[in-house]
């Protein structure tokens, strides 16, 4: 299979004042198209930083970055944003909803950039919150909402574009064991149909579900093992 993601000697580096701290050093990483990826690791050892990167939210300080066989590592922020766009959904553990929006204009929100119709927007957006199992709360707001239904919003405006690519950063992370395993099985499901996840967690229970789990330390791999063919 092609490479969805190819990093090469990928390193990000921040500097204040006199000090400079190594977020990442030179990683080396693919993610397959259709793989489900896993990036585990002590808190500060590059993995949210990682995937910002992978999510053009920001540029390596040095190396390259591939996406679906295009260099995207060094893009402007306006080319960035256009890339990013129109093929990564994103779900994060603070679930970042919009509070003034309800579920479905947070859902909606995407294809709104997108220029998409209103009319498919409507079919496109009632369509994935039917398939989350929130079609009866399309009119609340995120504060009406539980934890667990809020990720599924959220899980549904990451997918409801249609991206390439989903980027999880601890989806379960705010979640009790029932919401957290619900959330998980949305994302394998959706895997299952074709879409390429990269998650970030500490949950090696979560992290089990993926094809591969990544190791990083001081932010270079130190681990990658795969059961991806």
């Amino acid at each position: 299979m092609d490479a969805m993601i190819k990093l090469e000697a990928l390193s990000k580096s921040f500097r204040t004042e006199e000090v400079e701290t190594i977020a990442l050093n030179k990683v080396d990483m693919e993610v397959k198209e259709g793989e489900f990826v896993a990036i585990m690791g002590p808190s500060g050892c590059g993995k949210s930083t990682l995937l910002n990167i992978i999510g053009l939210l920001d540029n390596p300080t040095s190396g390259r970055y591939f996406l679906m066989g295009k260099e995207v590592g060094q893009l402007k922020e306006r080319d960035r944003t256009k890339v990013r766009r129109g093929n990564i959904g994103f779900v994060f553990q603070s679930f970042n909803l919009i509070d003034e929006l309800n579920v479905f204009e947070n859902v909606e929100l995407p294809l709104t950039y997108l220029n998409v119709k209103a009319s498919e927007r409507k079919e496109r957006v009632n369509e994935i919150l039917k398939r989350v199992g929130l079609s009866h709360r399309i009119k609340h707001f995120p504060q009406q909402l539980s934890g667990g239904q809020q990720q599924r919003v959220a899980i549904a405006r990451a997918v409801v574009s249609n991206p390439h690519l989903i980027l999880a950063d601890e989806p379960t992370g705010n979640l009790d064991s029932k919401n957290g395993a619900e959330v998980m099985q949305l994302l394998t499901d959706l895997n299952a149909e074709g879409t390429t996840i990269v998650m970030v967690t500490h949950s090696k229970h979560d992290a089990g579900m993926a094809h591969r789990i990544v190791n990083l330390f001081d932010g270079s791999i130190v681990a990658s093992v795969s059961e991806f063919v």
